[in-house]
């Protein structure tokens, strides 16, 4: 499989994944007392949520990506590193399988 169409397809699905949770987030926090979820609680969940939406985005972004296509260990880390981010989404309808 070609890595440049896994980090394409990962970028999609990290992309999408920090729009949803900022979202939700919005949605969470400005109705909580409707949905019976304590406002702090709501708040502190909706952080948590998109900043893991961020640090996936960027982990592949800033550390897997520019990497892919080296020689040595660091092109092998970078591939292991982008399988292991793509291994969740191996059932999607969309990953690029051989």
């Amino acid at each position: 499989m070609k890595t440049d169409a896994l980090a394409a397809f990962l970028r999609a699905r990290f992309t999408e994944a920090l729009e949803q949770a900022r979202f939700a987030s919005g949605v969470v926090v400005k109705e909580s007392g409707r949905l019976g979820v304590n406002p702090e609680e709501a708040e502190k969940h909706a952080r948590f949520s998109v900043a893991t939406a961020e640090v996936h985005l960027t982990l592949l972004e800033d550390t897997v990506i520019p990497h892919l296509g080296a020689g040595g260990e660091a092109g092998r880390t970078a591939e292991y590193q982008l399988r292991l981010l793509a291994a969740p989404y191996v059932e999607h309808n969309d990953y690029p399988h051989d």
